[in-house]
């Protein structure tokens, strides 16, 4: 007689959403930081393996990167100015230096030269060990110069969202109850439509069990255009995970509230997603949005001041 199968337990679909058990039942730090990162160390890894120059190079700060691209021209001018002057004195000529720091800068303007493929004709390659070096300097000159353009054109045309979100979230008064907020506003000129917006609940089970991530439901999760601000809106009712809690149980639960934006960009014809996080000691409690709408100038054009994007009120007595 066979023995039945035991009958397994439906996945729970809050568990993971991709942290992993380990995250979702250790981590005590904040999932994802308000520049949209994740606290994630990858290690264990050779650096051969774990190395991506291409898209290092693609998503580093622009002075880090201006900075490589620098230095490495700096460092191939001085190598191959290096070899020149051990290539002996007849090795180029048109010099006059006499001693050796003079020798080694004019190799190292004639070396700048040549890779710049400038060539103002005072200094030139006179050996044959010189030749050689000028051919395998041009070449490289060539190669850096078609890299850092291509990496250049490709760092400004990437499409990328800038949007601003509010430094705070706020537990607000809404139709008569409360709601969780917190404000949006494109930071470019350019135009976004169909936005869309995707707030989960991250916090610890009460007696354990690790962390849970709850979709929260929101007034309206997606606008067609996103011309002003936008204040993202999650009512606080009898179905929702906040109803009945406050300021020290989402402390406890050491609970973070994970933003996930998407829109389509009209410029670069792409869509575009960017991310960011509040954690329970970033939300105020009593307090509504002011208003960021500037009076009419006189044209009849609807004008926003987004300096004012995270600027709150306190209610003069406590919410319920």
């Amino acid at each position: 007689m066979s023995t039945p199968e035991p009958q397994r337990l439906p996945e729970d679909p809050n568990r993971d959403l991709g942290f992993g058990a380990v995250v979702t039942r250790e981590s005590r730090e904040r999932l994802l930081n308000p520049d949209g990162s994740f606290n994630v160390v990858r290690e264990g890894l050779s650096p051969l393996t774990s190395l991506s120059l291409y898209h290092n190079l693609l998503t580093t700060t622009w002075p880090r990167y201006l900075g490589m691209v620098v230095l490495f021209y700096l460092v191939c001018n001085a190598l191959f100015a290096a070899a020149y002057v051990a290539s002996g004195p007849a090795a180029l000529s048109g010099t006059t230096a006499t001693t050796p720091t003079d020798r080694y800068m004019e190799a190292f303007f004639f070396s700048i030269q040549t890779f710049a493929t400038i060539g103002y004709g005072a200094m030139s390659p006179k050996s044959l060990v010189a030749h050689v070096l000028v051919t395998l300097e041009s070449l490289t000159g060539l190669l850096g110069f078609a890299l850092a353009t291509g990496l250049l054109f490709a760092r400004f045309s990437r499409p990328t969202a800038k949007i601003l979100f509010s430094d705070v979230a706020v537990i607000a008064p809404y139709r008569g109850i409360t709601a969780f907020e917190f404000r949006l506003a494109n930071a470019r000129r350019n135009e976004l439509i169909e936005v869309e917006a995707k707030v989960l609940l991250s916090r610890f089970k009460e007696g354990g069990g690790g962390r849970e991530f709850i979709p929260l439901a929101l007034e309206r999760d997606r606008v067609v255009f996103f011309p002003l601000s936008w204040t993202v809106v999650h009512p606080i009712d009898e179905t929702s995970p906040l109803y009945g809690l406050g300021p020290e149980d989402l402390a406890d639960s050491q609970a973070e509230f994970l933003i996930l934006l998407s829109a389509f960009d009209e410029t670069f014809s792409q869509t575009v997603q960017t991310r960011s996080s509040y954690t329970a000691e970033d939300v105020v409690w009593g307090a509504t949005f002011t208003s960021v709408f500037k009076p009419s100038r006189g044209d009849g054009k609807l004008a926003i001041d987004v300096g004012h994007l995270s600027d709150i009120q306190r209610m003069p007595r406590r919410l319920p």
